[in-house]
């Protein structure tokens, strides 16, 4: 049998991620989404062919097959439980978890996965909002709106932000801008959002606000 590298792995998981309610992704896109030549991503993506890992669709692009969507969950999953413990137990803050966790998440056994699970109380989600693959390989995710969506006078309640820039994530998290936090859309102007929480009024440009999203609520309190 042949050992799935951290590389490997890599690659599934931004597969995944890049084909959520779609077919199948392109060579080019993946090379975007792994900052690679377009040679290194084809070359990669044809030895997890070799593999039976992903298939390629004519006229379509490439797909995981069952065998490399259960690696890239499961790699997922090692991920956002490792941000999760990094944040709560090491204090590390959540703009910087992304990072340590990709180097971490390749070596975790599933002795170890099994006790930070437990030690964190089996969650359900990781300290961005993102939702933490179960044990089976089942992913319970639910796309919500952008901030920039919530209109004029509505409420909304945080379900998750972006965590593929740590710089706008820092900034969001400076602000206050976290999963779980309630918000008021005031208005929408020249390309800013106005809002208020917590008794604070900011002024989010649309850049920020566009990785907030929210679930809408009728009054602050209603999740």
């Amino acid at each position: 049998m042949v050992a799935i590298t951290g590389a490997m792995q890599d690659y599934l998981k931004i597969v995944y991620k890049l084909q959520q309610n779609r077919r199948a992704v392109s060579t080019t896109e993946i090379a975007s989404r792994m900052r690679v030549s377009a040679a290194s991503a084809t070359s990669m993506i044809k030895r997890l062919a070799r593999l039976r890992l992903v298939a390629y669709t004519p006229y379509h692009g490439f797909a995981l097959t069952p065998a490399g969507q259960r690696v890239a969950l499961e790699t997922i999953r090692h991920h956002r439980l490792l941000e999760l413990y990094l944040a709560q137990h090491l204090g590390i803050s959540v703009d910087k978890v992304d990072g340590e966790a990709d180097r971490l998440e390749h070596v975790l056994s599933e002795d170890v996965e099994a006790r930070i699970a437990a030690t964190l109380g089996n969650p359900t989600h990781d300290p961005h909002g993102d939702p933490i693959p179960t044990k089976d390989g089942t992913l319970h995710d639910i796309h919500h709106p952008t901030l920039t969506h919530l209109p004029p006078g509505r409420f909304g309640v945080v379900d998750r932000v972006s965590d593929r820039h740590p710089d706008l994530l820092r900034r969001l998290a400076t602000v206050g801008v976290l999963p779980g936090v309630a918000i008021k859309m005031l208005a929408h102007r020249s390309g800013r959002c106005r809002v208020e929480l917590g008794g604070r009024i900011l002024t989010l440009p649309r850049e920020l606000a566009e990785g907030v999203y929210i679930r809408w609520a009728n009054t602050p309190g209603e999740s």
